[in-house]
Order: C-alpha cells, then structure tokens, then sequence
C-alpha cells in the first residue's frame, strides 16, 4: 500500500485511485445498511430486550415508566401514525441510518479540518 501514498510535507496523502476505491466502499457500505434497516429490520425479533427481560423475571416491569420521547415520530421502532407495519419499521430503521451517517459525516469532517 506503501505505492498509493504520496508524502507532501511529511503527511502522507492519497491518491486519486484511493480516494475513488474508499468512496465505492463506503457508498456500498451505506447502501447495505440501508438495505438491511428497511427490509431486514422488520424481520428482527420481536421478544423483549435484556433489559426488559430481566424486569419482567424480577417483577417490576409494570413499574416502568414511559420515555420522555415515548410519543416521538420515531418512538417503539416504528414511525407514529404509520398504519403498515412493515413499511413503519423500515422507514424508520432508514431514516436512522440516514441520520447516523450524516452525524458520522459532519463529525469526520469537523475532524479531518483540525488536523
């Protein structure tokens, strides 16, 4: 990999070829994980989680209280109002996606200007 780098200033720096491969690779990568959120996700178990396991064994699930976003759009793995639920779930598990990647996105870019 040594011959794809080209050193200016002591910093390495990659080359056009490089950049072009990284981008196919991460653009792949989104669209996999889209692909996954909004048709794999509707498919996911639909048992309690750990937590909500255990508290159910020990008797004090009935004392859980609602999430202060209990009413949000996206709230329950779901999108609030969206009578189909196979279309609710993964709508909502490609929005989050979309808006992991952009957070990812703006921080990798935050990052790649201090340096």
């Amino acid at each position: 990999m040594e011959s794809e780098r080209h050193y200016v200033g002591g910093q390495a720096r990659m080359t056009q070829a490089t950049q072009k491969s990284l981008k196919k690779f991460y653009l792949s990568f989104f669209l996999v994980a889209i692909a996954l959120a909004g048709g794999a996700s509707y498919y996911a178990s639909t048992q309690p989680d750990g937590l909500e396991k255990v508290a159910e064994e020990e008797g004090f699930l009935d004392t859980a209280k609602d999430s202060a976003v209990a009413d949000s759009p996206l709230s329950d793995y779901g999108i609030l109002g969206l009578d189909n639920e196979r279309l609710s779930v993964g709508l909502a598990g490609v929005i989050g996606v979309i808006a992991t990647a952009l957070v990812a996105l703006a921080l990798f870019t935050l990052l790649r200007k201090k340096r």
